[in-house]
C-alpha cells in the first residue's frame, strides 16, 4: 500500500496535469475534491511540491498562471510585490504521472487510495479504470462477507446498540458494493464500445465451438 506522501504526490501531479496552480489554490483544490485530504496543511503540502521540484517532476516559477482579468489590467502595478509561486508539471512530470494512472494494482483499490485514484478518473484510459473497480469490487467483497460473519458470531452476546452499529457497517459496504457496480457497468460498456466487442450479459456469454 502507499504511504500517505505517496498518494498526495498522485494527486498534486494529476491536479497539476489538468493547469498550472499556486500553492494556495492547490490546497485548496486538494480539500474540495479529496475527502482524506481535508485537513491537508501546509505543513504537508510544501515539502511534497519540494520533493517533485528535486525530482524534475514540477517546476516551481514566480508569477499566476491565469491570465490578468479586464479588472487587474485596469489597476496600477504594485512595485516591489513578489508574486506567488506557481507550480507546473514538466516533460518528466507527465510521463511519470501517466505510469502512475496505468497502474491498477492492490495499491489503487485500497480506501485512501482509491479516492484519489478515482478522483483522477477523467485522466486514466477506461481499462485501466475497469480493473480498479473490479479489485475494489473484489475488496468490499471480501470486506462484506467479513463482517458478516462477524455479526453472525456476535449476534447473541452482543446488545441492541452494538448490533445496530454492525448493521450500520454492512449497509455502508452494501452501498458501495451497489454503487461500484453500477460504474463498473459502464466502464464496461465503454471497453466494448472501443473494442467492437459484444457486450457481456446474462444470456449472451460466448458459447464453445463444437467440434465437428
Amino acid at each position: 500500500m502507499r504511504s500517505r506522501t505517496e498518494v498526495l504526490e498522485i494527486a498534486v501531479l494529476g491536479l497539476l496535469n489538468e493547469a498550472p496552480l499556486h500553492g494556495y489554490e492547490l490546497r485548496k483544490r486538494l480539500s474540495l475534491a479529496l475527502g482524506p485530504f481535508r485537513a491537508l496543511s501546509y505543513g504537508s503540502l510544501y515539502p511534497a511540491l519540494r520533493r517533485l521540484v528535486q525530482r524534475g517532476l514540477i517546476t516551481a516559477v514566480d508569477g499566476d498562471p491565469r491570465p490578468p482579468s479586464a479588472s487587474d489590467r485596469s489597476r496600477p502595478a504594485k512595485l516591489g510585490r513578489r508574486g506567488r509561486i506557481v507550480y507546473k508539471l514538466t516533460a518528466e512530470g507527465k510521463e511519470h504521472l501517466h505510469t502512475l494512472l496505468t497502474s491498477s494494482g492492490p495499491a489503487a483499490w485500497e480506501d485512501e487510495n482509491f479516492d484519489v485514484r478515482f478522483s483522477l478518473f477523467g485522466q486514466t484510459d477506461a481499462e485501466t479504470r475497469l480493473r480498479i473497480l473490479e479489485g475494489r469490487r473484489t475488496r468490499l467483497a471480501e470486506r462484506l462477507e467479513a463482517v458478516r460473519d462477524a455479526a453472525a458470531r456476535s449476534r447473541s452476546r452482543s446488545d441492541e446498540y452494538t448490533r445496530e452499529l454492525q448493521r450500520f457497517g454492512q449497509e455502508k459496504v452494501e452501498r458501495e458494493v451497489d454503487w461500484i457496480d453500477r460504474l463498473i457497468r459502464t466502464e464496461r460498456s465503454r471497453v466494448d464500445a472501443t473494442s467492437g466487442a459484444t457486450p457481456k450479459t446474462p444470456g449472451n456469454t460466448p458459447q464453445s465451438k463444437e467440434r465437428g
